[in-house]
């Protein structure tokens, strides 16, 4: 699957670290930046994230900031994205059973790297239940 991924700086280090983890499960990845620890404005790599995801470029997105607060915010604001905020694999699981999220949101500076890995690994994993769950999501898309 290609997936495309960014971060402001707060989450750059674990940007890297999530992107060679996704390339070593087979996946395509797509880096949307930033590309150093040098200050960046967080709604502007959202910005280039979520245009992937809508034009189809890629299928799902990652975005990472200090808190992860941030970006689920900048990307939630974009139409028929649905940015989870997720803090454990539970969270990421249901995002993409239930909610069908697009796009995974998490801070850099609150997970450790194992259990950034765990969510990332079970949320890419996790496919969408559909039924119930897609009429729910056509309410508000």
């Amino acid at each position: 699957m290609k997936i495309a991924i960014g971060s402001d700086h707060g989450g750059f280090d674990m940007k890297e670290i999530v992107t060679a983890f996704l390339r070593d499960l087979g996946h395509e990845v797509e880096d949307a930046g930033c590309y150093s620890r040098d200050s960046v404005d967080y709604p502007v790599i959202a910005d280039k994230v979520c245009k992937l995801v809508q034009e189809g470029i890629c299928l799902q997105g990652i975005l990472i900031c200090g808190t992860g607060i941030g970006v689920s915010i900048a990307a939630n604001r974009h139409r028929n994205i649905r940015a989870a905020l997720c803090h454990e694999a539970y969270t990421a699981r249901m995002s993409r059973q239930h909610n069908n999220a697009n796009i995974l949101c998490f801070g850099g500076r609150v997970l450790g790297i194992e259990i950034a890995l765990d969510v990332v690994g079970t949320w890419v994993e996790t496919a969408f239940e559909g039924g119930r769950h897609q009429r729910r999501i056509d309410m508000f898309s």
